[in-house]
This record gives structure tokens, C-alpha cells and sequence, in this order.
């Protein structure tokens, strides 16, 4: 071979080899499976350096050895299995103890090291073990590369692993990262499955409570009670069981912070009929879907129970009449209402003490109240939910 043609193979093996480092450091930090980079690393040293075999040791500081746990052109019982101690007894444990390349250039003629026999089982005659440094802690380990020719490798060779190498030590680092966030988000899932656990525990028995307490307070309204104490029975009977719709709403829904108001006001309507077991009153309800905020749903629940009793117990001198619940939904907001076609409504604060907590609840939603009395009377509250998009019907 001429001195021109020996430069151009010189210069096509080094591009080749910059080729290949830029090809690997796209694949490792792109792949998250560590020991898939592994795996590309010992085939591409292998393949740049035009010898049989490489491999990648792992440093294991319980054991304080190195373990192979990558290679190329190995038999089966090296990858995996293969074990030197990381001390100055083998070619990789030095390389990983001073931290610099070891060149062997014939291990035979190498008294200093104590080999395992798979060295002489492939017939490997020289060595290069470099450094797979980490930017903390211990090191991750040692490539190395065989050839079962006896002085094989080059300067050239050397700084080329070494260029490798600390691609590799980047790409190990990078996947220990991604491992790492892999964990964190994996134990995130679990907490926050737990909580959710927790948040529906919690409300079962939150709900359960409720429901026993409104229980009680409506055996009560057919006991031997006069007037007044029916009407205050009621009147916490109706808050209880808003409280409770409330958390029957937010069943299975893990911690979500909102409910289907339309189906919680639908609900509600469903219920209230059984605290007035007397006349033929009616009482019905027309709904669309919104998504609400929990504190403005209570808060709302308790306006509804409030104006609905008022027409129950007021707007029906004879007990027949009919009361109908109103959600609807706009650009600007919602419109909540409540109607009757009763005698009425006349404002008695000493009477209607639900009036003022009914007025107090629409400004803690920031809404508006307003009331047309005639052939009937007529509650409109309306309101803002412009943090939170209606519901697909």
C-alpha cells in the first residue's frame, strides 16, 4: 500500500468513526432504554475498531466488582455473568481504579493481571479499557475492547473509545435521570391514588352521616310536633339533605373539585316532594348540564331547598299548585329560577328568616336575586361560571 492510498484509509477510518459517534449520541439520548444503549455501544466499538469483541463492565459497589452487562461476539455465560474485582488485577479494574486507558498489548506476556478464563476460552491477546465516568458518585463502569491479535490497537483507537466513552457516560447519566423522573412520577401516581382512595372514604362516610341525620330530622316531622317544630325539623332537614346531594354528586369522582350542577339541582328537586307529604303540590324541574364549582353548588343547593319550602309552605293557602326549578345556561353565565303559580310573595322578615340567608348565599356566589310577585311568584338568581366551560349535552 502506497503512503497516499494509507492516508486516504486513514482519513476514511476516521470519518467513519466521527460518523459513528454523532449516530450513536443521537440514538442514546433519544432511546430510554438503558441497557438498549448499552447493547449499540459494544456493537458499534466492535464494528469502528474492526475487532470481534467489546464489552461494557458495570460497577457494583456492594460487591465492589465489575459485572459485564453488555457485549459483542460473545459466547453465551460472558454477557451477564462475567465478574472481575474493580482493583488493579485485571485490565478493566485498572482502567477503573486510576481512571486512565489501559493498553494491553498482549496478555500473555502480562503477569500482573489475573484474567478469567473466557479471555483465553475467545483467545484475546490484546486489550483497551477505558473509563465510563459519571458526574457523581462512582464511575458506571468500563468499555473495553478485544482482539485475539496480539498488539492491536493504536493511540488512535484509544482516543477514539475515549471520545465514545464519554458519550456514553452522558447517555448513562441522561437515562439514570429519565429512570429517576420514571420513579417520581410513578410514586406520584400512587399518592395520588391513595388520596383519592382516601377522598372517596371519606366522603362515603361524610355522606353516609348526612344521610342519618336526615333521617332523623324526617321521622321527626311525623311525630307529635306543633307547627313550629315541624317547620324548623324541615327547615334543617332541607339544609341536611342538600349537604348530602352534594357528596352523593361527588361519589367516584376522585378529588375533582367540581360537580354536574344540572344533575345535583335535578336531584334535589327528586327529593324535596317527600318532606310534604300533604296537599297536591307539584313539583317539577328543567335542567342543563353545567360544571360547578363545589362551594357555589352548596351554596346554591341551599338557595334552591330555601325558595322551594317557601313556596311549599307559603305560596298554597288550598295545598294545589305547582313549582317549577329552572337551570339555564348562556354565554354570560347561568340562570337559576324558581317558580310558583301561587298567591304571592310578600316580604315578612320576622316571619321568613330564609329570605336573608337566601340573599347572603347569592353574594357569596357573586350573583344577583331578583323576584316578580303576581299571578305567582318568580326567583331568578343569576350568576358567572366563566372559569369553567358548560358540559357537552
Amino acid at each position: 500500500m502506497t503512503a497516499k492510498s494509507s492516508l486516504v484509509a486513514q482519513v476514511d477510518k476516521l470519518l467513519r468513526r466521527e460518523k459513528a459517534l454523532g449516530t450513536f449520541g443521537t440514538f442514546a439520548f433519544q432511546e430510554l432504554d438503558l441497557q438498549i444503549v448499552l447493547d449499540e455501544a459494544a456493537r458499534v466499538c466492535a464494528e469502528c475498531l474492526d475487532v470481534p469483541f467489546s464489552k461494557i463492565c458495570k460497577f457494583q459497589p456492594k460487591e465492589n466488582d465489575l459485572r459485564v452487562v453488555a457485549g459483542h461476539g460473545w459466547q453465551d455465560g460472558v454477557v451477564g455473568f462475567a465478574i472481575s474485582m474493580a482493583d488493579e488485577s485485571s485490565p478493566q479494574g485498572r482502567a477503573f481504579t486510576t481512571g486512565k486507558p489501559q493498553l494491553c498489548a498482549n496478555v500473555d506476556e502480562a503477569n500482573t493481571y489475573t484474567l478469567p478464563p473466557f479471555y483465553g476460552q475467545h483467545r484475546i491477546l490484546s486489550t483497551v479499557d477505558v473509563l465510563v465516568a459519571a458526574k457523581h458518585g462512582a464511575p458506571f463502569g468500563v468499555l473495553e475492547v478485544d482482539s485475539p491479535v496480539s498488539d492491536a490497537f493504536s493511540e488512535h483507537d484509544i482516543d477514539f473509545l475515549i471520545g465514545f466513552a464519554n458519550i456514553l457516560a452522558e447517555a448513562v447519566a441522561t437515562s439514570v435521570r429519565a429512570e429517576d423522573l420514571r420513579r417520581t412520577i410513578a410514586r406520584m401516581e400512587e399518592l395520588v391514588e391513595e388520596k383519592e382512595t382516601l377522598s372517596q372514604e371519606l366522603k362515603h362516610r361524610v355522606r353516609n352521616s348526612l344521610h342519618l341525620v336526615y333521617g332523623l330530622l324526617t321521622a321527626e316531622l311525623n311525630g307529635d310536633h306543633n307547627e313550629a317544630s315541624i317547620a324548623a325539623f324541615r327547615s334543617i332537614a332541607l339544609r341536611v339533605m342538600g349537604l348530602a346531594q352534594v357528596f352523593d354528586h361527588l361519589l367516584g369522582v376522585g378529588m375533582n373539585k367540581t360537580i354536574n350542577f344540572g344533575d345535583y339541582v335535578g336531584a334535589l328537586c327528586d327529593t324535596l316532594p317527600d318532606l310534604y307529604k300533604d296537599g297536591n303540590v307539584e313539583l317539577s324541574c328543567i335542567v342543563e348540564p353545567l360544571r360547578v364549582a363545589l362551594d357555589e353548588a352548596t351554596a346554591l343547593g341551599i338557595v334552591i331547598t330555601e325558595l322551594v319550602n317557601n313556596a311549599y309552605v307559603h305560596a298554597f293557602p288550598d295545598n294545589v299548585g305547582e313549582i317549577v326549578v329552572a337551570l339555564h345556561v348562556t354565554a354570560a353565565g347561568a340562570s337559576l329560577t324558581v317558580a310558583d303559580n301561587g298567591v304571592g310573595f310578600v316580604e315578612m322578615e320576622t316571619k321568613r328568616r330564609g329570605m336573608g340567608l337566601v340573599r347572603r348565599l347569592v353574594q357569596q356566589v357573586r350573583g344577583t336575586l331578583t323576584v316578580k310577585s303576581g299571578c305567582g311568584t318568580t326567583w331568578t338568581i343569576a350568576f358567572r361560571v366563566p372559569e369553567i366551560p358548560p358540559l357537552a349535552a
